[in-house]
């Protein structure tokens, strides 16, 4: 009977000093969902010229961090949209759609 108190005591005790964090990962940056891209380039890059260009975009610093074939990730932790094989990254414009995303900053979940 004295060792099943001590037990249940002791798991008690851990219990409540070990409480599990619900606290869920954040979903979106400050400039809109978080995105999966599977390149981040300066805007001066080959690659990021021509799409720049072919889409009719202009950018005023060539340093600009650009994210390629970006995708928002959705529901961090759940399901097949939430996880991200490239470079997780805050995008400051999403709005030219998947091509292309203008001031990437990588980020880490």
């Amino acid at each position: 009977m004295m060792s099943r108190l001590f037990t249940l005591s002791a798991l008690a005790i851990l219990a409540t000093a070990s409480p599990m964090p619900n606290t869920p990962a954040p979903q979106s940056c400050s400039t809109g969902p978080i995105q999966c891209c599977n390149q981040v380039t300066s805007a001066s890059s080959s690659l990021a010229s021509v799409l720049l260009g072919a889409l009719g975009l202009v950018v005023q610093d060539l340093n600009l961090p650009v994210g390629i074939a970006c995708a928002p990730i959705t529901g961090i932790g759940l399901g097949s949209g939430s996880a991200c094989s490239a470079i997780t990254v805050c995008c400051e414009d999403n709005s030219v759609g998947s091509l292309i995303s203008i001031g990437c900053i990588p980020i880490i979940l």
